[in-house]
């Protein structure tokens, strides 16, 4: 039972109890003597600065908070970049910042810059796709179509929600994508025989090939976002088309492999299914229509020839946002239907990767810890077994946002090693973490399409964890070699 509200999400005792604890921890790393995180034996000078040290304090809150989920992982980012900005911007508290050894300040419109990051538009670009494709029925059509191919025999109909949930993911929220097909096939799923497996493995496909194809372009899921945005702010191009090359034929080995996999473990009685894919009635005209449908095609082939073009992604996210926008498709009271939520999230990360390089905390990492002598594979793996781990625990974006800035950091130490160089480098490492996010969908909790799916009550936790378990290892053994030996 609640007993107040705190930054608009009810507290109860435990809640409260963890947060003070966070606050606790928080600052003592943040007030705690500069000495008690070493010294440097040459100068005898402490080896983190001011703001490196409170970087160190609002990074470990931050972790905190989204790993204990005490307010909301969005609310934390906000008051991430809000502590970054008062205490080590140079516009932030003067008596903070006018301190002896102080050190590097980070810009304020930098950390601001964070909410409109050209990753954060890519991402709004493909929410914006997603709604009007979702608002004139586009996204029903195409399923209709795509669907029928596979005919009423229950395996190849499975293959067939497999493959076009898993393209669709590509391209819509994951989230939205998994309700969409959950009401279409709710009805198909209560005629089929309570004993038989089919019900099963076609409510198990639905999580399953949401949750994999997502990982087939930058849009696909906020851990694709947040990988993209830290390469970028890295110095590393990678452009949709790169992305797409090589994970789409990875999308669709691993959902050929889930579909083998849920037809040896929950085999169907029934000898035919039909499914009928019905839409809500739309009420846009057919100008409206076929707008909507040129934009998403023209969208997705510049998205795909940005090399041919030109024009850089997240630049071409921004057409489908004017286009619809000025023939009334996208209105003001539509916009309350973006996930604002995640690319909040999102912006929190981005945020603390700027403030670990303006304050200069990565360089010293760097110094200080041999990273060059480590052995990156085991570095690869381990980072991606840490956010596989977290990942089914918690939200695979705050997952993402937590790993992906410290291996940035490992990265960047191990340039120039010859193994790690020929092993895919900086981009391979950073990558392998949005594949390991994705592939956490043990649990109920882990994914929202899980929680979607377990929610219908034909799915036992038991049933999801032993796929989940199956698949993730299966998917990260496959999804590290293709790093390791192809690269990116």
């Amino acid at each position: 039972m609640a007993y107040f509200s705190f930054l608009g999400h009810p507290m109860n005792l435990q809640r409260c109890l963890k947060f003070l604890v966070v606050c606790a921890i928080t600052f003592f790393l943040a007030l705690v003597p500069a000495t008690f995180f070493g010294t440097d034996p040459a100068t005898g000078l402490p080896l983190f600065t001011l703001t490196q040290q409170r970087v160190i304090a609002i990074f470990v809150f931050t972790a905190l908070m989204w790993i204990l989920e005490v307010i909301p992982t969005w609310t934390t980012s906000v008051v991430a970049i809000v502590a970054i900005l008062l205490t080590t911007s140079n516009k932030g508290l003067g008596f903070l910042i006018a301190k002896e050894n102080v050190g590097a300040l980070t810009h304020y419109k930098d950390i601001m810059a964070s909410f409109a990051d050209p990753v954060i538009m890519l991402f709004l670009g493909g929410f914006v796709l997603a709604f009007a494709a979702t608002k004139v029925g586009l996204d029903v059509q195409l399923a209709r179509v795509m669907l029928k191919p596979f005919g009423t025999n229950p395996k190849t109909v499975l293959l067939g929600v497999l493959l076009v949930i898993g393209i669709f993911s590509m391209f819509m929220s994951n989230t939205a994508t998994a309700a969409m097909m959950l009401t279409f096939l709710t009805p198909v799923l209560a005629t089929l025989p309570k004993d038989g497996g089919g019900r099963i493995a076609l409510a198990l496909a639905i999580p399953i090939a949401a949750n994999i194809g997502g990982m087939g372009t930058p849009i696909g899921t906020p851990p694709n976002a947040i990988a993209l945005g830290a390469l970028q702010e890295a110095g590393y191009n990678v452009t949709f088309v790169s992305w797409m090359i090589r994970m789409v034929p990875y999308v669709l080995i691993m959902l050929v492999f889930a579909w083998f996999l849920l037809s040896k473990l929950f085999p169907f009685k029934a000898k035919s299914i039909e499914l009928k894919i019905e839409g809500a009635p739309v009420k846009t005209t057919p100008f409206q229509k076929y707008v909507v449908w040129v934009t998403f095609a023209m969208t997705i082939i510049l998205w795909m020839g940005e090399s041919f073009f030109g024009i850089n992604s997240n630049i071409v996210a921004m057409i489908p946002f004017a286009v619809f926008s000025a023939t009334g498709i996208l209105k003001a009271r539509d916009l309350e239907s973006i996930n604002w939520a995640v690319l909040w999230m999102v912006a929190g990360g981005f945020a603390l990767g700027t403030a670990l390089n303006q304050t200069g905390l990565a360089s010293t990492l760097i110094e200080i810890i041999p990273f060059s002598s480590w052995n990156p594979i085991v570095v690869m793996l381990v980072g991606g077994f840490i956010c596989y781990f977290l990942s089914n625990f918690i939200s695979n974006s705050a997952a993402a946002n937590l790993v992906v800035p410290i291996l940035v950091v490992v990265g960047t130490a191990m340039k120039g090693n010859p193994l790690f160089e020929n092993c895919g480098g900086v981009p391979a490492m950073v990558i392998g973490i949005a594949i390991s996010a994705s592939l956490a969908m043990c649990l109920p909790v882990s994914t929202p399409p899980n929680a979607l799916a377990h929610s219908t009550g034909m799915i036992t936790t038991k049933q999801m964890a032993t796929v989940g378990i199956i698949i993730g290892v299966v998917g990260f053994i496959l999804g590290y070699a293709m790093l390791i030996f192809i690269g990116f």
